[in-house]
């Protein structure tokens, strides 16, 4: 170590600082850009130490034992002063209105400038670099989210959001970087009265639109801006995932449009890419306004047409394996509104849910989830009808058959599998008419009805299942009547959902199959039914019990 690295040696302090500590405070003489003194050091002291690491051109250098002791003195010096300096004084609210207040005046003289010299850099470069320091001595403020109201009651978070339209983008960073901090998800959740304060005055704000306009003009080939989206869709994320109900203003302040044209752009995949479809998942769920929206916009079909390079084609990293995913969760999601189901239909979608099914890739698992949503309920007819036109029964069935080996590898299970699939014959069955009614109940008549073994043989294992949770759920009542305690509706509703998902919902989608091909008028169908059920000891009472319940 010579003694230029001697002179710059900072020991350890542990946690950060706010730079207002170090330099004397917000507005002091000599900001972070100066040649700050070592803190504690003598005028003295210091100008030894220049002496000894300024000695250059010619002048004599010390004989080596005489620079190898003063080393020491100074690098003892040094650790003294560490142990003897008091810690760090903890912010406090007066600090906080002290920082706030000085990038009020910052902020304001650097407007000031701009308006007054708006040709002339040199007049405002300053008060911006003044700017940039104590944007980023106000970090230590989201260490404390109880003094959020702060940032409203002084101002602070409307002067903020003006910073948002700055032109110089290089303030925009700073601005974004602070807002993505004050909003971390686990700092809201520490002061729930400090977070909703600061959400209040954001979305008043329209903080929304205001970082979705500065989004339109930043390079992502830059980046220090690429970054900032990301950033920028972080504050999103966090403020959403806080309050889900400002989904729906969000996408109505421009966000939508600027999701779906980011993630159609023909640019490389990237961190962004998949950022745009998390956050696009996170608007559509459970959010009937965003999925009209997204309709509106023709966003199924952006999102189609993203998918389609998922046919033939694995995503090649894992990273570009989640957005695919994302993206099917965002269709799925558009599909439980009713009307989407039709613009799914003039999309194309099930000709793309088929062909992916039948290439057997990595998206044939979420395939098979869409076409599930996009046939259910009466507004799927028309899908119903046209996946038995396009073919689809040829591929629905070999599934129904047997659950695919790579469809568990990609950590979907059986029952999800098989939940999808039953979900899709039920729907058919409830929707068809005519000729393609008659076509698919001819399916459970092929090769000596082995789909309908394959159908009684589900009923049974899901059956078992059931069988098995009901018992448990028994027990736990009994032990809770015993101990005095009541069992009201909430913890029926508990129970009841934990029967679902032991196999109920599965098993009734079952018997609902077994009783519409028994009821169709085939007397093969209605024969293989019973004479199974008689085999291993079913019972007709239970299948109608099972119907009853699920109403």
């Amino acid at each position: 170590m010579d003694v230029g690295e001697l002179l710059n040696y900072q020991p350890d302090r542990g946690a950060k600082r706010p730079r207002g500590e170090e330099d004397g405070g917000a507005g002091g003489d000599e900001d972070s850009r100066g040649g700050k003194q070592l803190k504690g050091m003598s005028a003295r002291e210091l100008a030894r130490y220049r002496e000894v690491a300024g000695a250059e051109g010619g002048a004599e250098m010390r004989e080596t034992e005489e620079l190898i002791g003063d080393k020491k003195i100074i690098l003892e010096k040094l650790m003294d002063q560490d142990a003897e300096e008091p810690e760090a004084e903890l912010v406090d609210e007066s600090s906080v209105k002290k920082m706030i207040l000085t990038f009020e005046k910052r902020s304001y003289k650097n407007q000031e400038l701009r308006i007054k010299f708006p040709d002339n850099p040199e007049k405002f470069m300053e008060s911006e670099l003044d700017l940039n320091d104590i944007i980023q001595e106000m970090h230590v403020i989201a260490t404390m989210p109880d003094l959020y109201h702060l940032l409203v009651e002084l101002n602070a978070v409307h002067s903020l959001l003006g910073l948002l339209s700055h032109e110089n983008t290089d303030i925009l960073s700073p601005v974004v970087d602070l807002l993505q901090e004050l909003t971390d998800i686990d700092t809201l959740h520490e002061s729930e009265d400090g977070a909703e304060v600061l959400i209040d005055a954001l979305l008043e704000g329209q903080v929304v639109a205001l970082l979705v306009q500065n989004m339109e003009r930043l390079d992502e080939q830059v980046k220090e801006e690429a970054d900032g989206i990301y950033n920028t869709l972080a504050i999103i994320e966090n403020m959403a995932e806080f309050r889900p109900g400002m989904c729906t203003e969000a996408a109505q302040q421009g966000l939508m449009q600027w999701l779906l044209k980011r993630i159609k752009a023909k640019m490389p995949f990237d961190a962004n890419k998949l950022y745009c479809s998390e956050i696009l998942a996170i608007l559509l769920q459970n959010n009937d306004n965003t999925r009209e929206l997204l309709g509106e916009m023709d966003g199924i079909d952006v999102l189609l047409q993203q998918l389609s390079v998922f046919k033939r084609h694995n995503p090649s990293t894992a990273e570009e394996q989640e957005m695919m995913e994302n993206l099917f969760d965002a269709l799925c999601s558009c599909l439980m509104l009713p009307s989407n189901r039709d613009r799914f239909l003039r999309g194309e979608g099930l000709q793309l849910m088929n062909l992916m099914l039948r290439e057997k890739k990595m998206s044939r698992t979420s395939a098979l989830k869409v076409l599930d949503h996009g046939m259910i309920g009466p507004e799927g007819t028309d899908n119903c009808h046209k996946f038995v036109d396009i073919l689809g029964l040829r591929t629905i069935f070999p599934l129904f058959m047997k659950t695919p080996k790579k469809m568990r590898k990609t950590g979907v299970s059986e029952r999800e599998h098989e939940e999808h699939v039953c979900s899709i014959i039920a729907s058919m069955l409830r929707n068809l008419k005519s000729q393609q009614r008659s076509r698919l109940l001819s399916k459970f008549t092929e090769n000596d009805c082995e789909k309908v073994d394959r159908l009684m043989e589900l009923h049974f294992k899901y059956l078992e299942a059931v069988q098995q949770a009901d018992k448990r759920i028994e027990g736990e009542k009994h032990e809770m009547v015993r101990r005095g305690e009541i069992l009201d509706d909430s913890m029926e509703d508990e129970f009841y959902l934990r029967r679902l998902d032991a196999g109920l919902f599965v098993l009734q989608l079952i018997c609902y199959i077994m009783v519409e091909i028994s009821n169709s008028g085939i007397p093969q169908l209605q024969q293989r039914v019973h004479q199974i059920l008689n085999l291993r000891g079913g019972s007709v009472k239970v299948v109608r019990h099972i119907m009853r319940e699920a109403g």
